[in-house]
């Protein structure tokens, strides 16, 4: 073992990117909410865009390392301390033997990630190690961790790390606009609903977690006594209940539902997404799907020139 949890923080759990393929038996891909940050942090270490890393949510966790490692943190910002010294962020750092990482409030976002050089040892499930909880899943025994929990880190050769510039860390910064495409049941709300869901700004409710967004704010109109077949949910839909406030489904969603949905947030703002906190304000843009794409591609290409081996 070579890491172990002192103290858990608020939230925090085993993420890779998800597991992909078992929809049709229920099973939702869960993964890092950040995806970009995950991927970021591994890049960082030389590590398969793919490895598991620990997602802390709102507070931050406290860990020991038993034997010496190199790790980052990304993500929304943390406070991070090993002893009296400021650990930094977006850039790996060695800590030694017995050293002790203390993290607390994560600001300017939702979400820190804590990655290791070489990994998480953790065994699959359907592919990945992601931690469902509704379905105790992945991770460790599938829930969140727990102060003694040990964790072992795969044996790498190789001590070689990456940096990234202040100018591709800005591209990081979070937004407080979300951008969404129309969604099967747009008509339902048709033209008129879509300028209202763009003209006024919508606050995220306290009851949010990693199955769902809550918004409240001006409520989109419904047909009357509308009914939906239950179908299957993509990643990022946004959802329109009876009372017209707004839900945007996300990583740990059902597989499944029965609401209209009336956009879908584009698939280069789900980190975005991954962000937002209690309270925080938002507005929505609609796009198109080409616009969506290249934005997509936009950030591929930023992941593709942002390293450099130093």
């Amino acid at each position: 073992m070579a890491l172990r949890i002192i103290n858990p923080g608020l939230m925090t759990t085993i993420q890779d990117l998800g597991r992909y393929g078992y929809a049709h038996l229920g099973v939702t891909p869960a993964g890092a909410a950040d995806a970009l940050a995950l991927r970021v942090a591994n890049l960082l270490l030389g590590n398969e865009e793919n490895a598991a890393a620990l997602e802390m949510t709102l507070l931050g966790a406290t860990v020991e390392f038993q034997r010496a490692a190199i790790v980052v943190l990304t993500g929304a910002q943390v406070d991070c301390r090993l002893g009296s010294a400021k650990a930094p962020m977006w850039r790996a750092f060695p800590v030694l033997p017995g050293a002790v990482l203390k993290c607390g409030a994560i600001t300017g976002g939702a979400r820190a990630y804590l990655a290791v050089q070489g990994g998480f040892e953790l065994k699959p499930v359907m592919g990945s190690v992601a931690t469902l909880r509704s379905a105790h899943l992945g991770g460790v025994e599938g829930r969140a961790l727990k102060a003694g929990d040990q964790l072992a880190v795969r044996h790498v050769d190789s001590s070689g790390v990456r940096g990234i510039s202040r100018q591709a860390i800005a591209y990081l910064e979070p937004r407080r606009e979300l951008r969404v495409t129309p969604g099967p049941q747009a008509s339902w709300v048709g033209a008129e609903g879509l300028q209202t869901l763009q003209r006024g700004s919508y606050v995220v409710s306290g009851d949010s977690d990693r199955r769902g967004i809550r918004f409240q704010g001006e409520a989109l109109t419904l047909p009357p006594k509308s009914q939906l077949i239950t179908e299957g949910i993509s990643l990022g839909a946004m959802q329109v209940p009876p009372d017209g406030q707004p839900i945007i489904l996300f990583v740990d969603q059902q597989t499944t539902g029965g609401y209209p949905k009336v956009a879908n947030v584009i698939a280069a703002d789900l980190r975005h997404v991954a962000q937002l906190r209690p309270r925080d304000e938002v507005h929505f843009r609609v796009v198109s799907v080409e616009e969506a794409i290249g934005l997509l591609r936009e950030q591929e290409e930023w992941i593709g020139k942002a390293f450099q081996i130093v």
